[in-house]
C-alpha cells in the first residue's frame, strides 16, 4: 500500500527510457552519407550501441526496481544508479551528437525530452520511498 506512487513514477521512468528506442532525439533533411550518425537522417539509439547499453539498461534498472518494494534501501540505491546511468547516456549522446559533422544541420525531436522526464520520475520515485522509509522507521519506534 505504501508503494503505490513509487511504483508509478517508477514505472513512467522505465517507460521514458524505452520510449527512447522508438523515439528518434534529431533529424535532417536528407541522409548525410559522411555523418556517422546521420546516415539515415536521424540520430536514434540503434546507431551507437553504448548508447543502446546504458539505456537499455537503465531502464531495465529501472523496471526491476519496482518489484523490490521490500528493501527500500536497496530500491532507493538502484534508482540513484538509473538516474545515473541516464545522466552518462544522455551526456554521451550530446557528445556523439556535437561531435558529427551533421549536427548543424540537424533539428531537435521529442527524443531529447525522454532521458530528462526520465530523471525527474526517477528522482520523484526516490524521494517517495525515501519517505516510506522514514514512515516505517518512525513507526517502528512507536513498537
Amino acid at each position: 500500500m505504501l508503494q503505490r506512487i513509487q511504483s508509478v513514477f517508477l514505472f513512467l521512468g522505465a517507460g521514458s527510457v524505452f520510449g527512447l528506442f522508438a523515439a528518434d532525439a534529431a533529424d535532417t533533411a536528407a541522409p548525410v552519407p559522411e555523418s556517422t550518425l546521420f546516415a539515415d537522417a536521424q540520430f536514434t539509439l540503434f546507431d551507437d550501441p553504448v548508447l543502446l547499453g546504458v539505456f537499455g539498461l537503465a531502464g531495465l534498472l529501472l523496471l526491476v526496481t519496482i518489484f523490490l518494494f521490500n528493501n527500500r534501501k536497496l530500491q532507493m540505491n538502484l534508482t540513484l544508479a538509473g538516474i545515473v546511468l541516464v545522466l552518462i547516456g544522455a551526456a554521451y549522446g550530446a557528445f556523439r551528437f556535437f561531435s558529427d559533422v551533421a549536427a548543424g544541420n540537424a533539428t531537435p525531436d521529442f527524443g531529447l525530452v525522454l532521458p530528462l522526464l526520465a530523471i525527474v520520475f526517477a528522482w520523484l520515485a526516490r524521494t517517495n520511498i525515501n519517505k516510506d522509509e522514514k514512515l516505517v522507521r518512525s513507526a517502528d519506534r512507536l513498537r
